[in-house]
């Protein structure tokens, strides 16, 4: 099955929507226009059921087979917020919001996913329900898990559920996935120290919260080094260090730090919150300080379904002609929510030589589309083959 000549033609099509929604970058859940703009496409298209505000701003499409006698219903996700970022690529096509830009893709996944949506409605070649779901505040808002909360799953009978992200670095249109941990739970720390500030000529009087928490910045470093097992993933990334004096001649009387702790199974999640709590209780305490520790767990381990994985990687490599083994990833997908709710997969395609994601010079590739609209359609075919 190589790429589907359809999509060939809707090609420019395709990148005409995908930069439309580039220019016009939200964040969050305040992805109106976005939503808007994929709800009217869906009933463009023809769907047989277009819902919207599912997870607040989400929008769901239903597409039926020529036969759903299967009794098949196969959910495929695209993220649509942006990032709070300033672009700096230069296109023409560039964010006209300030601070904020496409600098993930979500556009291209949309786009791609809305000519998916087109083809599979146009064809119905399938035995079963196509579930076209359009997801925002994937970038730290959690709106996966705001879309299951709402009922998404059972409401529309998804019985799988299957997600993709472009990667840079990797040739366009390829593909790689794992089976098993995936992307990693994300949580973030944030400890507030509390010491005995004075004057720097008379350090004796005070209790010194930027020397306290010098050390403790040091000592998280051993939970990877010497709590953890070497072949487990963990990593503790102090990120802000802020003392409540800026002054040359004062040691404060209190120190911020925050932080994010990545972690690839739940028993090293529990580890690392245990042991951060721990140090902080106690390295503080040897100083003669303090610390109060506020913990927060964000998004869970990613974990991609055997059998499924499978599926998803033998539909990319009759579209690319094979399908890679990926690495393990240390950033963060709410597409776990999804994978916690409904067996699937979550698949890497290639964005070619371009800025990583997250990065101001970062831009979608639109030569990957045809390629990704042929994974979504594939699924569905494959899956539920008329």
């Amino acid at each position: 099955m190589p790429v589907k000549n359809r999509f060939a033609e809707l090609h420019n099509d395709i990148t005409e929507w995908r930069r439309d929604i580039h220019a016009h970058p939200e964040i969050l859940y305040e992805t109106h226009r976005t939503s808007a703009l994929v709800a009217e496409k869906l009933k463009a298209f023809g769907c047989d059921e277009v819902v919207t505000g599912i997870g607040r701003t989400g929008v769901v499409g239903v597409i039926k087979g020529r036969s759903t006698g299967s009794g098949r219903v196969i959910g495929l996700r695209a993220d649509m917020d942006a990032l709070p970022i300033h672009e700096a690529t230069g296109v023409d096509y560039a964010s006209k919001t300030p601070g904020a830009m496409h600098a993930c893709g979500h556009d291209g996944h949309t786009a791609m996913l809305l000519g998916a949506a087109q083809y599979l409605a146009e064809t119905r070649n399938f035995d079963g329900t196509a579930v076209v779901i359009f997801q925002p505040a994937e970038e730290g808002g959690a709106g996966g898990k705001a879309m299951c909360d709402d009922g998404m799953m059972d409401r529309f009978g998804v019985q799988e559920v299957y997600g993709m992200h472009n990667w840079p670095g990797k040739p366009v249109g390829s593909f790689a996935i794992r089976a098993g941990a995936f992307f990693a739970a994300t949580d973030q720390f944030d400890i507030a120290l509390t010491g005995k500030g004075g004057h720097a000529a008379k350090p004796h009087e005070t209790v010194d919260t930027t020397v306290m928490a010098a050390h403790l910045v040091t000592m998280l470093q051993t939970i990877a080094s010497r709590n953890a097992d070497p072949v487990d993933q963990v990593v503790v990334s102090v990120t802000s260090f802020q003392t409540s004096s800026s002054a040359f001649n004062v040691i404060p009387q209190g120190v911020h730090l925050r932080g994010t702790v990545r972690t690839m199974s739940p028993e090293m999640r529990d580890l690392a919150e245990t042991r951060i709590r721990a140090l902080c209780e106690h390295v503080t305490a040897g100083f003669g300080g303090k610390a109060e520790v506020t913990y927060h767990r964000g998004y869970p381990v990613m974990i991609n379904h055997e059998e499924q994985t499978e599926f998803a990687a033998s539909v990319a490599a009759r579209i690319s002609g094979t399908c890679e083994d990926a690495p393990l990833v240390m950033g963060g997908e709410d597409f776990a929510f999804m994978l916690e709710e409904r067996p699937g997969a979550y698949i890497l395609i290639g964005n070619g030589d371009t800025a990583m994601v997250h990065s101001p010079d970062y831009n979608f590739n639109d030569q990957a589309i045809p390629a990704g609209c042929s994974w979504w359609a594939g699924l569905v075919e494959e899956r539920m083959p008329a």
